[in-house]
């Protein structure tokens, strides 16, 4: 059988060639692939150099819910959906109870690793461990993996670094299963995955690179919160405070409301609208709206065979930070990949239902190409820091409902986004709200190279141990 690959590699040198018996392609294939893919020699990432053990001899994969089942049910717990995870990290914790999703859900533990499966889910990177869960216990999207480390050779971080790879998620496409577009790697390619013994002093190196990522993520937060909470301040206002018991009710003529707007829908009309907006026309330093050329809807024409970083709503988390943009040639990106934004901007999700997508761009995201789907903003009265703070705040994102129109697609236009009322803040309070979110993103910053140094310091000790 070498002969013959050997043979044919030759014959065809710029073809990857591998000729195998049935029963080695049947060996350690439960699901019978027997398309190339999982047999390509870039999946033969094992050198003899290294003594390894099975995934599954290391840890528990998707533990079961039977370890909770004498907890009260009323105990509250975190929940993460795919959106709450972002590439290495959790970006944002909802929490619940164990009765609210013991059923549907994945279930899972402090310091338990997730990855998802489901592609793009996959390939984007979206995995992490789970720290700081309410009451050390967490439940999520079915579209997760979980892996439990038990076995004492093994930290959790380095396990978790080994398998946040682009190697290995490359390796995991090649054998994902199922239909077009519902793709999913299969727990048996975990299984069976082989995992390198390090020194332990390695791995609590590693781990430590990963827990300090941690730490400084945490510390972005807390700084967001705080710009969130001077803005409020300034605003004499929160969300619970505009929600009502009374009915909803309100009556307008014909001359007030279609022959005035052309909006015929009764969510336009809601009380609850006329209460967010009279806060702010009584806001002190009072109101503006956006002015036509605040708005850049410009379209861009990629060059064809120029390689853009793109962003698209997918890319944009639920606290607004951008995930790994897609890399393309402008003749690959979809035709929505039409704006161009630079550093400072800030992009706004104009389709209803992704409304709190939105993001300001720093230097790292500067000349990448956002979708259509984004309004790009940058405005005189406001600073980018101070916008992003207020339209990704829950008063704010109350407010945004009541502009989408349409039939099949409904989304903000661009007149009913000039329409918006934006209170005209404090300069000096801006300036204390860039302050802190200037500093909470060099902290994510920080957060994000430690982890890439952790998964780099993996990747380079598998290349070069002898």
């Amino acid at each position: 059988m070498s002969d013959l690959n050997q043979r044919l590699q030759s014959k065809y040198p710029h073809l990857e060639i591998s000729v195998l018996s049935l029963d080695s392609v049947k060996k350690d294939n439960e699901s019978f692939r027997i398309d190339s893919e999982p047999f390509k020699k870039s999946n033969l990432i094992y050198g003899d150099n290294f003594e390894y053990l099975p995934l599954n001899k290391i840890a528990i994969i998707n533990p079961s819910k039977t370890e909770i089942s004498n907890l009260n049910k009323n105990l509250e717990i975190t929940f993460l959906s795919m959106q709450n995870l972002g590439s290495g990290v959790i970006n944002e914790q909802e929490t619940g109870t164990i009765k609210e999703y013991l059923s549907g859900y994945t279930y899972f533990r402090e310091n338990d690793i997730l990855i998802a499966k489901i592609t793009p889910c996959m390939e984007h990177g979206k995995c992490a461990v789970a720290y700081d869960l309410k009451n050390k216990i967490g439940f999520g999207s079915t579209e997760f993996n979980v892996f439990r480390v038990v076995d004492s050779r093994f930290t959790t971080e380095f396990i978790f670094c080994f398998l946040n790879r682009e190697s290995i998620r490359k390796i995991a496409v090649d054998n994902m299963v199922g239909t077009s577009g519902r793709q999913r790697v299969p727990t048996a390619f975990y299984e069976k995955l082989k995992i390198p013994i390090f020194s332990k002093e390695f791995q609590l190196e590693i781990e430590k690179l990963v827990k300090d990522s941690h730490k400084a993520l945490e510390s972005s937060k807390a700084l967001y919160k705080e710009a969130e909470e001077i803005l409020y301040n300034e605003l004499n206002l929160d969300s619970v405070s505009l929600e009502s018991n009374s009915l909803n009710i309100t009556i307008k003529t014909l001359k007030e409301s279609f022959l005035k707007t052309s909006r015929l829908d009764s969510e336009y009309y809601q009380s609850k609208y006329e209460n967010i907006e009279s806060k702010i026309k009584n806001y002190p330093k009072g109101y503006v709206k956006l002015e036509i050329n605040e708005i850049k809807d410009s379209n861009f024409t990629p060059k064809k065979e120029q390689k853009y970083r793109y962003i698209e709503l997918a890319n944009i988390s639920s606290n607004g930070v951008i995930n790994e943009p897609l890399e393309e040639l402008g003749k690959d990106l979809p035709t929505r990949a039409r704006r161009l934004v630079k550093e400072g901007d800030l992009i706004v999700s104009s389709i209803e239902g992704s409304l709190s997508s939105c993001a300001l761009i720093t230097k790292e995201y500067d000349n990448c190409i956002v979708s259509t789907g984004f309004y790009v903003l940058k405005t005189k009265e406001i600073n980018s820091e101070t916008l992003l703070v207020l339209f990704k705040s829950q008063f704010f994102q109350n407010y945004l409902k009541k502009f989408p129109s349409g039939t099949i697609l409904t989304a903000i236009s661009k007149d009913e986004l000039q329409n918006i009322l934006i209170p005209k803040i404090d300069s000096k309070i801006q300036a204390n709200i860039e302050s802190k979110i200037k500093e909470s993103f060099k902290l994510r910053t920080k957060s994000k190279e430690l982890l890439n140094l952790a998964k780099q310091k993996v990747e380079s000790a598998l290349q070069t141990k002898n």
